[in-house]
């Protein structure tokens, strides 16, 4: 009987290629879960689209473990535990929320709002940027450009970009004539009184002032949530500080009383939920405080950055299980990102649910 001449090559083919090519799979208990997609014959349905992104492998599975690991924070808070301290009944977990000056910047601010003005989350760590640009909306809007527009165009033009967002400079010059009364009455008070500010407290007042519910940190005082921001001067709100130390001298900023706070936080916090948008100094700030309590016991970072440049902003969550900044039995997920587009989906799916389920 003559062999066709599939078998007839087959015969021919160096046996080390074949053994190369065509290894025999062992078994992965661990990982089972098929590769599927949405199936789109079933009309558009957006809350199962999200989930369909769990098995879609690459960053859209890191999206939905980023939901469950969200989710399982949501779920630690609801708990209430007796503080060992003052006897009193506090939440299972604390959330600790960090993000970049240009996200507060972007569209995200309303997102970031929203978990502010619910209280969904109990603590912020930002930039200078990320606490003046919310303030400065209030007074003037951010603009949508083009991320071409040349720099020396802009300048002549009195236009400052982030990005492809456009602010026009008289924006600030609002901020200024805002601010600087209000930075008067601080030197005053800390003169009559002794008190010294942290930037926690500046921020607070700075909230209270601005008597707008579009604001971010009106919420965070309204809500008495701290919010941190170590670098404080480094933005036009240190810009103003510096030019009013020439016309009023004599405000003192505190930065450690502020430290001490937001690690005696992560000290007394009975389990421990981060969720860092971008990276830098509110990343480390964020993890590092966790350290002083061995590690968080939840962590999702969503930021661009990669690990290669040895960067803490690129640094993956393993890096930070290193150092204790994240308990060695937690599942953290990085999500390869820009957050304008991942975390507004994330918390439909998780904060977004919880409070309409109350």
């Amino acid at each position: 009987m003559m062999k066709n001449a599939y078998a007839f090559q087959m015969e021919n083919v160096p046996k080390i290629a074949t053994e190369a090519v065509l290894v025999h799979s062992s078994t992965l208990p661990e990982y089972e879960e098929k590769v599927k997609g949405y199936d789109w014959s079933k009309g558009v349905d957006f809350s199962a689209l999200l989930d369909s992104y769990k098995s879609s492998g690459f960053q859209a599975t890191n999206f939905g473990l980023a939901v469950e690991e969200i989710n399982k924070m949501i779920e630690a808070r609801k708990e209430k535990i007796r503080d060992e301290v003052d006897g009193e009944e506090v939440q299972g977990c604390t959330i600790f929320l960090g993000y970049t000056s240009n996200l507060i910047s972007s569209g995200l601010r309303e997102t970031i709002r929203f978990l502010v003005q619910h209280k969904l989350v109990d603590c912020i760590v930002t930039t200078a940027g990320g606490i003046e640009e919310d303030f400065i909306k209030c007074l003037a809007p951010t603009l949508i450009g083009d991320f071409s527009l040349k720099g020396t165009y802009l300048r002549e033009k009195g236009i400052n970009r982030i990005g492809n967002l456009l602010v026009p400079n008289d924006n600030y010059c609002k901020f200024e004539d805002w601010i600087v009364p209000i930075l008067d009455e601080m030197v005053e008070i800390q003169k009559t009184s002794g008190e010294v500010w942290t930037p926690s407290k500046i921020i607070a007042k700075l909230g209270e002032r601005i008597n707008n519910e579009e604001s971010v940190y009106y919420w965070a005082w309204k809500n008495n949530i701290p919010v941190f921001s170590p670098a404080l001067t480094d933005g036009s709100l240190g810009d103003m500080m510096f030019f009013h130390s020439y016309k009023n001298p004599g405000l003192i900023v505190d930065i450690l009383g502020d430290l001490r706070q937001l690690n005696t936080q992560a000290m007394r916090a009975k389990k421990s939920g981060m969720i860092i948008l971008g990276g830098g100094l509110i990343k480390h700030h964020i993890c590092n405080a966790n350290l002083m309590r061995n590690g968080a016991d939840y962590a999702v970072f969503i930021n661009t950055g990669q690990e290669f440049d040895g960067s803490d902003s690129g640094a993956r969550p393993d890096e930070a299980v290193s150092w204790g900044k994240i308990k060695k039995d937690a599942h953290p997920v990085k999500l390869y990102a820009d957050a304008t587009l991942m975390f507004p989906l994330i918390v439909a799916k998780t904060f977004a649910l919880s409070q309409l389920a109350k």
